[in-house]
């Protein structure tokens, strides 16, 4: 594997970690899944809608979202939107993201650009 390889698989990794943080950032009001894909991509993050639809399932398993379906368009379309337990989850996730980022920044700082200490 040469380090091309390794740098996209490794970020890959990094990105699926932050997925869903940035999903539940958008779901304080209603978007469908192609929404929130087209607002993520706008921000930088991207993901497949083939991630994203089996994402948004998962999250609302786990109560952490609320669905309803408006039948009212052409065609009809699933609007998800964080639960209140959602609400809650995505608070300590923001807390915890700041406290990883804050020690993340510090063990950057304190090493060298060649990755020595």
């Amino acid at each position: 594997m040469d380090i091309k390889e390794t740098i996209n698989g490794l970020t890959q990794e990094m990105r699926r970690g932050t997925i869903i943080i940035g999903v539940l950032s958008q779901l304080s009001e209603p978007q469908y899944g192609y929404s929130l894909v087209s607002i993520l991509e706008e921000k930088g993050i991207n993901i497949d809608p083939g991630t994203m639809y089996p994402l948004l399932r998962r999250l609302e398993k786990q109560e952490l979202l609320e669905s309803k379906w408006d039948t009212n368009e052409t065609r009809p379309r699933k609007y998800y939107m964080l639960s209140p337990t959602g609400k809650e989850v995505y608070r300590q996730l923001c807390l915890e993201w700041q406290m990883m980022t804050v020690s993340l920044d510090s063990l950057i700082r304190g090493g060298t650009d060649d990755g020595s200490s």
